[in-house]
């Protein structure tokens, strides 16, 4: 299976997507969007990002877990990853996205709820 983007609207009304691995786990995870077609541009963000490997900010979280951060050209965080345990797991995660990412397929699964746009 192929990677994919899963565009959703949360709870409040905004937007936001996820970027699931071949094997159908999240690999990343975006802010909330105001509106659907800024969440559409996030997605775009992280097709022409993900191949920059210089684009992925590796981190350490407080609890010695592990992350990384997608930056776009203007250096916003588009997207995060989920806790890792160790640094080896991160550079998994990278590469998971590098690989769907550019040619995943977007499932909108705001189609059909009331206000989405």
């Amino acid at each position: 299976m192929a990677g994919v983007f899963e565009l959703k609207q949360t709870n409040n009304g905004q937007f936001m997507f996820t970027l699931k691995g071949e094997n159908g786990e999240i690999v990343l995870t975006s802010q909330a969007y105001k509106t659907k077609a800024n969440a559409e541009d996030g997605i775009a963000s992280v097709r022409a990002s993900a191949p920059i490997d210089a684009r992925f900010e590796r981190r350490k979280a407080t609890d010695s877990e592990h992350y990384f951060v997608l930056k776009a050209a203007n250096d916003q965080v588009i997207g995060r990853s989920e806790l890792y345990v160790s640094a080896s797991a991160v550079e998994n995660g990278v590469a998971s996205v590098q690989r769907n990412a550019p040619d995943a397929q977007t499932r909108d699964l705001t189609l059909g709820l009331a206000g989405a746009r």
